[in-house]
């Protein structure tokens, strides 16, 4: 199950989130969208599951563009060093 990695704190916004490595001093913000697809994943669902909430939450968005998004914010996350395997 993917973990944030130790020393990278989250907050939540008005907006989504805020992500600050501690050890870099880099931060990212994650609209609503990358929020929910890295909640879901913290909490041990899978992209499926991710996807899934999507395309419940925000009208318009089909499952097929929903699993891409989830993908791609995964796989973001994983470049930025931001989560553990």
């Amino acid at each position: 199950m993917p973990a944030l990695k130790p020393g990278v704190l989250i907050t939540e916004t008005e907006y989504g989130m805020a992500l600050l490595d501690q050890e870099s001093a880099e931060y990212w913000t994650l609209n609503p969208t990358a929020a929910l697809v890295l909640q879901t994943v913290l909490e041990g669902h899978g992209p499926e599951r991710a996807a899934e909430l999507l395309t419940a939450r925000f009208d318009g968005v089909d499952a097929a563009l929903a699993g891409e998004d989830v993908r791609r914010i995964i796989s973001e996350l994983n470049a930025a060093g931001l989560l553990t395997p």
